[in-house]
């Protein structure tokens, strides 16, 4: 039999470990549940049709779900009219036959890359929304390619391999200008490329007040911000950079928001750099470009 005093001992004994059952049981259904969202989180991901009609059906429908504004409809296997656009999936379905666990993300890329070049079909384009990206000739032609019926996209080279690109730039989004944009704005080319240009300058901070010199044995960083390569189409801009780096200045954009750069022109020093742009590019689900480029007052040049 417990004594007086043991037997309080006893029962905060009892209390304590029903409390302890009553905590582990809340544990173990908020584990339960988080499992089963975790297992319909999978399931959903592997519910992404093999067949090719079935599979045109599910990113239609992915599809109309971003763009509210244009009619998506199902031309034929694989193919898909949105609005005037045909898009064409055979890339992107060949991708996922290819690679089921990345499928879903590759998808969502897909969408966003469909949302970019439609817009919101009721947005007037206007002077003040130009901007201007670089990109690559391959994304370019690829573009084109899946999104038919984009109209002509007026493009300028900056380097091999790159161009630059005129967008409208909105809160919602960004989208690739063509020459309905240039059209309906009453532009030439010409005007449309020195807006641009004159857009993006004033909306970035000077280059030297985000860019510190690179010591030789060093890179450098400018990274975060959207029209971070767009910095590369105006070489005057570069001067000042290049000037406190001895006059010698490389750079790479691996990313479309990412700019390398070095001081250093060294056999290793360019091995180096290139190793790394090629390494980012291959890692990022949006790669820009794995090739150097050296500033010169006329433009950038290639450096093999």
């Amino acid at each position: 039999m417990l004594s007086r005093r043991t037997r309080p001992l006893a029962q905060q004994a009892r209390r304590g470990r029903t409390r302890i059952r009553s905590r582990l049981c809340r544990w173990l259904t908020a584990a339960v549940v988080a499992g089963s969202f975790l297992a319909a989180g999978s399931a959903s991901a592997q519910q992404i049709p093999a067949d090719e009609p079935a599979f045109t059906a599910f990113v239609a429908a992915r599809i109309q779900a971003a763009v509210r504004n244009a009619p998506v409809a199902i031309k034929g296997p694989l193919t898909l009219s949105i609005g005037s656009l045909q898009a064409n999936l055979d890339r992107i379905y060949a991708f996922c036959k290819a690679n089921t666990s990345g499928c879903a993300k590759e998808i969502e890329t897909y969408v966003g890359g469909v949302v970019a070049m439609t817009g919101n079909v009721k947005d007037l384009p206007t002077k003040a929304a130009l901007r201007m990206v670089v990109r690559s000739t391959d994304y370019m032609r690829q573009a084109l390619r899946e999104l038919e019926s984009a109209g002509t996209i007026p493009t300028r080279p900056l380097a091999e391999g790159l161009v630059i690109v005129p967008v409208l730039d909105s809160p919602r989004t960004v989208k690739i200008f063509n020459d309905k944009h240039r059209a309906a704005l009453g532009l030439t080319t010409d005007q449309v490329f020195d807006i641009a240009t004159a857009n993006v300058r004033n909306s970035l901070k000077p280059l030297m007040s985000v860019a510190k010199p690179a010591v030789p044995g060093q890179f450098r960083t400018l990274k975060g911000d959207y029209y971070a390569t767009s910095r590369l189409a105006l070489i005057d801009g570069w001067a000042p950079l290049a000037q406190a780096q001895g006059g010698v200045l490389i750079v790479a954009a691996p990313t479309p928001d990412l700019v390398l750069y070095s001081g250093e022109d060294s056999s290793a020093a360019l091995d180096a750099l290139r190793t790394l742009a090629r390494n980012i590019a291959a890692r990022a689900p949006k790669p820009l470009s794995g090739a150097l480029l050296r500033w010169t007052p006329k433009g950038w040049e290639s450096v093999r």
